[in-house]
């Protein structure tokens, strides 16, 4: 049996007791180490769950799954992943494989942060698509997010927008080069990601272009969603350009229209000087 197992979003006691017990059955159990992290490290988990993990990186997960299923048609195999199991596409490709070898697959859900993002105050029906922002390079700057972030706004709707994370990560020398090296792991910040909403503003109102989404949109700075010192920051996107919270994981929301009770949580997480007395963008029902 596979079993797919989340992890919640704090630290190693957010498992559930169903997760848990499937864990410590298992004959071998692995760590997705590269969509997510949690606010402790392989050590600890190791000793909650009496287990041991193996890491298991972007490279090991989509070019050697099989060693993933080895043998899971006659052991229980587990495969750990932060937050919820099916947060990232590749981890329907492992369910994929092993069905078409004849492998069962069992699926322990848990909080991600498609969720908890609720924490701020936004109602999660009124959320459009999520989109993914991701490092920009000196050759390398798409804008794919920002319209679809855009199209989200136009409709009335909240953008949960997902930072980049690079893990082993290796640098285009190395790349081509054929060498082992890795980059330090980096993990982008909700001022990194306003940043870079802010300079696309900045480029298409010098083309003539007026967007939906400006420097005094109201949006939501998260960080360590789930952990005992998340923080939460509302304000414009400019003050979110500066604002400070800390060590990751952070999330960054473009706001939509907004509810009455929705204006009233956000006050609740104010960026100094932050101002919600926008009416014109509240919606009553």
């Amino acid at each position: 049996m596979l079993y797919l197992v989340g992890l919640g979003l704090g630290d190693a006691k957010d498992i559930t007791v169903k997760g848990l017990e499937a864990v410590r059955q298992c004959h071998r159990v692995y760590l997705e180490a590269y969509t997510s992290i949690l606010t402790v490290g392989k050590e600890a988990l190791e000793e909650f769950y009496g287990k041991e993990l193996i890491l298991a990186d972007r490279e090991t997960v989509e070019q050697e799954a099989d060693n993933i299923l080895k043998d899971a048609d006659v052991s229980d195999v587990a495969f750990l992943v932060v937050g919820d199991p099916f947060g990232a596409t590749t981890h329907s490709d492992l369910v994929l494989r092993a069905v078409k070898l004849g492998i069962p697959y069992k699926v322990i859900h848990n909080a991600s942060i498609m969720n908890a993002v609720g924490c701020c105050g936004l109602q999660l029906y009124s959320f459009g698509e999520t989109v993914s922002i991701v490092f920009w390079t000196d050759t390398w700057k798409p804008e794919s997010f920002f319209d679809k972030i855009e199209k989200n706004r136009q409709n009335g709707m909240h953008t949960l927008c997902l930072l980049d994370i690079k893990v082993k990560e290796q640098s285009l020398e190395n790349l081509m080069k054929g060498r082992k090296i890795y980059e330090p792991p980096r993990y982008m910040s909700v001022n990194q990601a306003a940043e870079q909403l802010l300079a696309v503003i900045q480029n298409r109102r010098l083309q003539g272009k007026e967007s939906a989404i400006t420097e005094n949109t109201i949006c939501v700075g998260l960080a360590r969603v789930g952990a005992p010192d998340q923080k939460i920051a509302s304000g414009t996107l400019e003050q979110m350009s500066t604002v400070e919270l800390g060590g990751p994981l952070h999330s960054l929301i473009v706001t939509g229209t907004l509810h009455p009770l929705e204006l009233e949580m956000l006050q609740l997480f104010p960026v100094a000087g932050s101002s919600f007395e926008q009416p014109a963008c509240q919606r009553t029902t």
